[in-house]
């Protein structure tokens, strides 16, 4: 959930470790700190907080050295602070580390009683200690990373640097992601590309129990056994330009504005208006897998479970199969009735969710199918599946999904039509129309960006508010669900998505004056339902905010306030409201001065438990 960087070559290392931290900075942390070796000698300097602090005390000091690591922290074991922060140093050993090391009590106590003195209550120290006490043993730099390695349970991503070795560092991966960066007379290590993007675009995505070894001339590989590993570097097609901010005044808002263009890319080459085809060969799983399959298990935690839960009534409705939907953190601790043929789909931003991941281990051991999608490539879920769908949506920078979510529905939108042709559940003229309406879902996402001005004067109305709910029907519930996490996760305000039929089940009952609810209200076989779920919210004085479509003359008399989306398709319904949900979210939460892109306790990927 950290962010790693590390780098050795003939330039000072200090200001490109504290700027690729930077590129990291929306992976949220509570404190920061470089290591580098100067003179022959590891200089740490750490602090707790945001990285101007850091940046402010490296400025301070002198750091003239070509190598080096860096490291953002997010506390699991530990509290925030300067002591806790990373790089630890034990000896002539510091270390950069994310996961959890599972087994640190017991390691803990055998290196205390060996004699070593811990300064910190993480479990990151630890390794630095292994480490050090196998190189004291007699072993090499690089054995010694090796063996710590295999001494460490759980999940872990190392970068490491000794004093007695001022010309390499290494890295070690098992769980948590690691990149290794090859460039002229350089090396890199990140936990994430946009950290080296500035240097280079070759890039190495290290495997579980693997070990780098970076030297300035190259970087050269072995597995956990000590065996050579050979494999060719991946170039990164997008460039460092399209994680910046431009003229947006946050990340999110900018990736608010990119979802048309997100979109386009995720539908480019696969679908074409006209045509009645969908064209997904480059997914690596073979058409009799969706062809056969009785059963589909889909998998995803945070917003891609919403999306995930969307995607539900696609596969239901077109392709004709049950369809389940899971929480990963859940589906992991108990014991699932999979069984071989069924199709496991795996929804992640990053690829690299470490319940999502376990779930897709546990499908695989079970003898099922599995699909991932996922936006960023090659990522460890991508090459453990036996298909992966990218949706191309290019880097996310803001810690609150927005076009990522976007396009894992446009993704799945597109599988399921896929599906619907190979397995004959629609016809031919019905599915092109749904083609057709699909390719112009960029042109309405375009469209519906012009309401943002209404969106704005509505958080003006509301951002005072200490409670919201959120209620749609069918397809349009999981989008209520989403809705009501990006206003949680960036303005802090509490707030709950429901089925609207679900109202009076409970939460009626906490409807008055001072609750705004957001009422999705867009044409189909649930409007009229939904209309009087409305009428029940105004019936109890609750303020409600409608969302309808252009058209609809009667919500106007039924709502204190109204957004109209452009008139579109009413399939395309939840993707058009999704995005007034995200304005509002992102209006109300600049109103009361939160951290956007960074909201707080929040990490961009969970790659811990």
């Amino acid at each position: 959930m950290c962010g790693i960087v590390g780098y050795i070559g003939d330039k000072e290392a200090a200001p490109i470790l504290v700027a690729g931290l930077k590129r990291l900075e929306y992976r949220g942390y509570d404190s920061a700190g470089v290591a580098i070796i100067s003179d022959g000698t590891v200089d740490v300097c750490r602090s707790e907080g945001k990285l101007s602090a850091l940046e402010k005390l490296v400025g301070d000091r002198s750091f003239a050295g070509a190598v080096g690591i860096g490291h953002t922290r997010w506390a699991t074991h530990g509290r925030p602070s300067e002591t806790n922060a990373h790089p630890h140093k034990a000896g002539k050993v510091a270390l950069v580390h994310n996961g959890i090391i599972e087994n640190h009590r017991e390691l803990r106590a055998e290196l205390s009683e060996a004699g070593h003195t811990f300064k910190s209550e993480t479990d990151t120290e630890i390794a630095a200690h292994l480490i050090q006490r196998h190189m004291y043993e007699g072993m090499d730099f690089v054995e010694a990373v090796r063996k710590a390695m295999l001494r460490m349970e759980g999940s872990s991503a190392i970068v490491v640097l000794c004093e007695d070795q001022p010309d390499t560092v290494v890295g070690a991966r098992v769980g948590s992601p690691l990149v290794a960066g090859i460039g002229e007379g350089e090396q890199f290590f990140a936990s994430d590309v946009p950290a080296i993007m500035d240097h280079t675009r070759k890039v190495i995505f290290l495997e579980d129990r693997e070990i780098a070894v970076a030297k300035r001339d190259g970087i050269e590989m072995i597995d956990f056994d000590g065996a050579s590993v050979s494999r060719e570097p991946k170039q990164i097609t997008w460039t460092a330009t399209m994680a910046e901010k431009g003229f947006y005044r946050h990340f999110m808002l900018k990736e608010i504005h990119e979802q048309p263009r997100a979109v386009a890319d995720t539908l480019s080459d696969r679908v074409t208006s006209g045509t009645g085809r969908v064209k997904l060969d480059d997914m690596g799983l073979g058409a009799e897998v969706f062809k056969k399959t009785t059963r589909m298990v889909l998998i995803a935690c945070g917003t891609s479970y919403h999306a995930a839960l969307a995607g539900k009534f696609l596969f239901e409705g077109r392709a004709c199969l049950p369809v389940e939907v899971d929480v990963a953190s859940e589906f992991r601790y108990r014991k699932p009735l999979i069984k071989p043929g069924d199709l496991i789909v795996l929804i992640s931003q990053s690829g690299e969710t470490a319940d999502t991941l376990a779930a897709l281990d546990e499908s695989h051991a079970k003898g099922a199918h599995t699909l991932t999608i996922c936006n960023v490539i090659d990522s460890t879920m991508a090459r453990r599946s036996d298909g992966v769908l990218y949706t191309h949506a290019g880097p996310e920078i803001g810690v609150a999904a927005t076009k990522t979510f976007m396009t894992q529905l446009a993704a799945m939108d597109m599988v399921s039509l896929y599906m619907a042709e190979l397995r004959g559940t629609m016809s031919d003229e019905k599915r092109m129309e749904k083609i057709d309406e699909l390719v112009r879902l960029p042109h309405y996402l375009e469209a519906v960006l012009g309401c943002e001005n209404r969106i704005k004067e509505l958080a003006e109305k509301y951002h005072r508010a200490q409670d919201f709910l959120f209620l749609g029907r069918g397809p349009n519930f999981p989008i209520a669900l989403e809705g009501a996490l990006k206003l949680k996760e960036i303005s802090y305000i509490h707030a709950e998505g429901y089925a609207a039929g679900e109202m009076k089940h409970g939460p009626i009952a906490l409807i008055d004056e001072n609750m705004p609810v957001v009422v999705l209200v867009t044409p189909g076989r649930h409007y009229e339902k939904v209309f009087s779920n409305l009428e029940e919210v105004k019936a109890r004085n609750g303020k409600v905010i409608a969302i309808a479509m252009e058209g609809d003359e009667a919500i106007a008399h039924h709502a204190d306030d109204l957004v109209i989306i452009p008139k579109a398709p009413a399939r395309l319904a939840p993707f058009m409201i999704t995005v007034p949900l995200q304005l509002l979210a992102y209006h109300i939460a600049v109103l009361r001065g939160t951290d956007v892109d960074q909201p707080r306790n929040l990490a961009k990927s969970v790659t811990v438990e």
